[in-house]
């Protein structure tokens, strides 16, 4: 499965309402949890099995929790069952198609 999450604080007291530290504190989690992931500027995505994903994204959530007096999560799951690799193979074919079509 790949899950794409964003995590941030709220109520941070920061005057330039900056969350770039929080969300490092996240990535930070993911790329320690070794899955396979990816980071752009709205979402982190991570790839494994239910048990592995989820934990990570509560462990993520939970390094966010200092940072402000509350916490926004954004869950958007692919569950396919007996597939792997799906974080690079899904733009894999994506770009094929592009290619076909040009």
């Amino acid at each position: 499965m790949i899950v794409a999450f964003s995590v941030a604080p709220s109520g941070t007291g920061r005057a330039d309402g900056s969350v770039s530290d929080a969300v490092a504190a996240a990535v930070r989690v993911v790329r320690e949890s070794g899955l396979p992931h990816r980071t752009s500027s709205m979402f982190t995505e991570v790839e494994g099995e239910w048990d592995e994903v989820m934990d990570v994204v509560k462990r993520a959530t939970e390094a966010v929790l200092p940072f402000g007096s509350r916490v926004s999560l954004v869950l958007k799951v692919d569950i396919r069952p007996g597939f792997t690799g799906e974080l690079d193979a899904k733009l894999a074919r994506l770009e094929a198609e592009l290619e076909r079509d040009a």
